[in-house]
């Protein structure tokens, strides 16, 4: 259906709807491998088109664990993998937030991407994934010399503190290995 919709010259492939959202970031947000491919041969396409709230196709797909379709865009030139929404959250801190392994291993293999990048709330994907349990994303953020496994959000919270206070038994083990982390550091209310 997609293919004979393309074809016609009065079909857009890259017009929005009233959200912003475009054809290929509803694709990319469903894991639709077969129907991304097809706009992307277009050309006529932007693969990094974000829309009313800042969400690009690769955030999409990478906040629901679409590894095959993450990996088709960080291949495009146009798609900057480092993007933030309009709450400064990135793919990676989706990817990671959401517990998508291989997908924040496709991410933090591209020289763009910072795995240490706060939101605007200061919400690192370290931070995210402490918060919610996600054991084999903090293992591989926490292999990374740039990602700093003490980093305070907005509140004060370490991945320490998030992990501890939802009882992350793996993950506090894993943070308390570093020798860095202050394993008592209170956050803004003590």
């Amino acid at each position: 259906m997609v293919k004979i919709l393309v074809e016609r010259d009065e079909v857009s492939s890259n017009k929005s709807d009233n959200q912003g959202q475009t054809p290929l970031s509803r694709a990319a947000f469903k894991g639709h491998l077969g129907v991304v491919e097809i706009l992307l041969a277009r050309g006529f396409v932007n693969p990094d088109k974000p829309d009313n709230d800042g969400r690009t196709p690769l955030l999409c797909a990478a906040s629901n664990g679409h590894e095959a379709v993450v990996k088709m865009l960080v291949e495009q030139s146009e798609v900057n993998p480092n993007r933030p929404d309009s709450n400064s959250q990135t793919p990676l801190l989706f990817a990671a937030a959401n517990g998508h392994v291989r997908v924040v291993e496709a991410l933090i293999e591209r020289d763009e991407v910072n795995p240490d990048k706060p939101d605007n709330d200061g919400r690192a994907p370290l931070r995210c994934a402490a918060l919610k349990g996600r054991e084999g994303v903090v293992k591989m953020l926490l292999a990374r010399p740039e990602v700093n496994p003490d980093k305070p959000d907005i509140n004060g919270r370490t991945p320490l503190l998030c992990a501890a206070w939802n009882g992350h038994e793996g993950v506090v083990k894993m943070l308390l290995q570093r020798d860095e982390l202050i394993p008592d550091k209170p956050d803004n209310d003590g």
